[in-house]
């Protein structure tokens, strides 16, 4: 099966951004959404997008201008799918709307055309099986901005075929991007398995030790080789995405994640982070600001819970053969920026005393108790 044509679900940031990077690779690309002006809108910023890749040199005039004119703005949803090959759905996350979108989409879609969900959280075999197509349907999860960010995370449904999946991984390859393949569809995936709970530990550790924000997010970006702080990380990234990929990922496995209230509590007082002037730090609105971290109050605290944390969800993916250690480190070194392999850190701790920490928090908690995996490691 060859893909040529794809129309890509919602022009939003992920949707208009998708759109470019498959129209860049030499995609015919239809970008469809329910209403004119939101296409407008999502044209207008891939414009600027392409115009600014020109200012740099990255392509000429020419080529921004071919670009451009192989997306086409379409909000007929019959019309947006005529001779779709991957339809690529990039709806907010909600379980409840994409099921209703994939409802309309399955009346209207040819039999050739796949479909691929860009949804971080929800459950790839749960959306499939609303459509009469699940050996058709695919998690790819691109990370934000999509015209940065070089991972993308596959995802096989529980009846996905192994050509599906091969189709994808070469799709992900011909847009310029680096596949990372998450074996068994697991709530939160790889990245945010190991991303959301750390946020949730994060406020525990405060809460434990009595350190400081900027302490524990000091250790975490010099002690730990994070590109920022993991609360600056979430402030980034934004309380809401948060909040709602915890409500996913506890419902489906409770083990995953030990919900700490204060990320509910942000959520609920609308402390997003830097979108909304406030989260774990406050911000101003003139631009984009760094915490003050230093190595100084890295030496403060020691993350060795947090690493815990962060190595025991490794871990579980590993026993459960949904990834390995080699594309779990490729995923955090392109999806969360980590400078240094997280198991190359762990061994500088210690994995035995990594693991004598999670035993210890165990005898509270029983969530904290250490996967098999890091057991037979230590």
């Amino acid at each position: 099966m060859a893909i040529k044509n794809i129309t890509v679900l919602g022009s939003g940031i992920m949707g208009h951004g998708i759109a470019q990077v498959s129209a860049m690779a030499g995609y015919a690309v239809v970008l469809r959404d329910i209403e004119q002006q939101f296409l407008d809108k999502a044209m207008e910023k891939i414009k600027w997008s392409l115009d600014k890749l020109v200012s740099k040199q990255k392509i000429t005039e020419q080529q921004g201008k071919e670009i451009f004119a192989r997306i086409t703005p379409i909000v007929d949803l019959k019309e947006a799918l005529k001779d779709c090959d991957l339809m690529i759905e990039v709806v907010p996350e909600i379980m409840d709307l994409k099921k209703k979108v994939y409802a309309e989409v399955d009346r209207v879609a040819l039999d050739k055309t796949v479909f691929a969900s860009n949804t971080s959280t929800l459950p790839i075999t749960e959306i499939a099986s609303t459509t009469s197509r699940p050996e058709k349907f695919i998690g790819i999860h691109f990370f934000n901005p999509p015209q940065l960010m070089k991972l993308v995370e596959v995802i096989p449904g529980q009846k996905t075929s192994k050509e599906l999946v091969d189709i994808t991984i070469n799709f992900v390859k011909s847009v310029s991007k680096e596949p990372v393949l998450c074996k068994k569809d697991v709530p939160g995936f790889i990245v945010n398995r190991l991303f959301i709970p750390l946020v949730h530990e994060a406020a525990y550790a405060m809460d434990r030790t009595g350190a400081t924000k900027e302490e524990i997010d000091s250790a975490v970006k010099f002690t730990l080789n994070f590109p920022m702080g993991i609360f600056e990380l979430a402030d980034f990234t934004g309380m809401d995405v948060i909040h709602k990929a915890t409500i996913e990922m506890h419902s489906r496995d409770n083990k995953v994640i030990n919900p700490h209230p204060l990320i509910e509590k942000l959520y609920n007082e609308k402390k997003l982070g830097q979108k909304s002037g406030e989260g774990f730090y406050k911000y101003s609105k003139e631009q984009y600001e760094r915490i003050n971290l230093s190595e100084d109050l890295a030496k403060k605290f020691n993350p060795i819970q947090l690493l815990g944390n962060i190595l025991n969800n490794a871990a579980w993916l590993v026993t459960n053969q949904a990834s390995d250690v080699p594309e779990i480190e490729k995923a955090l070194s392109l999806g969360m920026g980590l400078k240094k392999p997280l198991f190359e850190t762990a061994k500088q701790f210690g994995i035995q005393n990594i693991v004598q920490e999670l035993q210890r928090l165990a005898k509270q908690n029983k969530f904290y108790e250490p996967d098999q995996y890091l057991i037979s490691i230590q």
